[in-house]
């Protein structure tokens, strides 16, 4: 697993050395927007994480108290990935990165509607994705 070693004790730089890398950030958007749960889900989506990047991520990841993974009720041998309190609190965060990489990126896809409403009615949209995640319902919001 990658040792994450402390720089400072500045909040931002503690905040990279867990979230400083692209493919930590992506199981997070998979995870909080995508309803994403397993580990073949994660290394299908897209950008071509490879399979020791993932393992390493989600290890880090649960060891920090961010996702929790459990044994999966239909099939044993498969682990199923969630959110913490924690992890969810990046929420907000992550909505806000995904407008502004629209708004720097015009070529990027968005869907219309998510977008239109996290711009029009951004409090009540973080709080619907927060409580949905906090209640187990993993759903497809971008």
């Amino acid at each position: 697993m990658r040792k994450i070693e402390k720089r400072s004790d500045c909040p931002i730089s503690r905040t990279l050395d867990i979230f400083g890398d692209k493919w930590t950030l992506l199981i997070m958007r998979d995870l909080s927007f995508k309803g994403y749960q397993f580990y073949n889900e994660f290394l299908d989506s897209g950008e071509g994480m490879a399979t020791n990047v993932l393992s390493d991520r989600l290890k880090m990841l649960e060891e920090k108290g961010i996702i929790i993974s459990k044994k999966y009720e239909k099939l044993k041998t498969r682990k199923q990935y969630g959110l913490t309190k924690t992890g969810i609190s990046l929420v907000p965060i992550l909505l806000e990165m995904l407008v502004w990489g629209a708004n720097f990126d015009d070529s990027t896809v968005v869907i219309p509607e998510f977008y239109q409403r996290f711009l029009n009615d951004r409090t009540n949209l973080v709080n619907e994705v927060m409580i949905s995640l906090e209640k187990g319902m993993n759903q497809n919001f971008c």
